[in-house]
Order: structure tokens, then C-alpha cells, then sequence
């Protein structure tokens, strides 16, 4: 079953194709659209009223504000040094890493096939461009681009 039983969903949220994602654990807000083949792990978290496209990727301990848009194939991260098996040579279990959560900030906007690194907070208002790299946390209404990302203007001026 692609949406589990454990997956807390908000008044009038659309899921574009159910059977296309894999929704376990984590809580959807009110009026949110979610696009085919978008896995959202347990312990994750989408506001209301935001649009996750299409082919991306929400793991555990993100927590993205209201209003947010992601766009498609959005990478996040949350093990700064992940491995497959401890210095042992054992298969890793939930005990054998440290999740780094990431947030992200109410009306922020994450750019199509963007990398978000783990431990980061990408601020209200911010727009990371589509391809970027973020290796830092984004300030409030900062626009960043590139690899890694940098800052390379400001939302509000770029409104006007």
C-alpha cells in the first residue's frame, strides 16, 4: 500500500496519483498537493497549503513549513556520514547514525532537481534556484543558486 495508515493527512489534501507514491509515518497539512512518485518518510512533516512535485524525496526529520513549494525531483538528506555498515563490517541499523534535521521556513520555494544537505534551515521566503546544492542554512528571503549554493540576490528586491 503506497500511503500507509500511519500517514496523518489535513482536510483537502490531493494526492495527484496515489498509487504512484509512497507516503509512510509523516503528516500532510491542510489543502497540500502532492505529485506522483514522491516518497515522504516517517517523521516527517509538510504544512499546509504547499506543492511537493513530482519525483522528490522527503526523509525523515524534515519539517517544511506552510505555503512551501518544492519542485520536482528534490533531494533531502539527513545523515551527514551515511554508511551501509559500521566500522565492523555489520549492516547499520537506526542506532548506528545520527538523524540531522532540516527545515524549511514558511513560503520558502526549493527549485526542481535542488540537493538540500542535512542539518540546514532554508528561511521564510527564501528561493533556492532549481539545480543548486545547498551546503548552508538560506537566511530569510535570500535567493540562492548554484553549486554549492550562494547567495546571489534577495527575494523582496527581486519582487518589486
Amino acid at each position: 500500500m503506497p500511503i500507509s495508515d500511519s500517514v496523518r493527512l489535513g482536510e483537502g489534501v490531493k494526492i495527484h496519483h496515489p498509487e504512484q507514491v509512497n507516503l509512510y509515518g509523516c503528516s500532510i497539512g491542510d489543502e497540500s498537493r502532492i505529485g506522483s512518485f514522491v516518497e515522504i518518510q516517517h517523521n516527517a512533516s509538510v504544512g499546509a497549503r504547499c506543492k511537493i512535485s513530482s519525483h522528490s524525496f522527503i526523509c525523515e526529520g524534515v519539517e517544511i513549513a506552510d505555503e512551501v513549494f518544492i519542485g520536482h525531483g528534490v533531494m533531502f538528506t539527513n545523515d551527514r556520514f551515511p554508511r551501509a555498515v559500521t566500522a565492523d563490517g555489520a549492516v547499520q541499523t537506526e542506532a548506528d547514525w545520527v538523524l540531522e534535521k532540516t527545515v524549511v521556513k514558511k513560503r520558502a520555494s526549493i527549485g526542481s532537481n535542488t540537493t538540500i544537505l542535512c542539518g540546514l534551515t532554508i528561511g521564510e521566503g527564501a528561493l533556492v534556484a532549481g539545480g543548486a546544492v545547498v551546503t548552508k542554512d538560506v537566511p530569510d528571503y535570500a535567493l540562492v543558486a548554484g553549486v554549492p549554493a550562494k547567495i546571489i540576490g534577495d527575494v523582496m528586491e527581486n519582487a518589486r
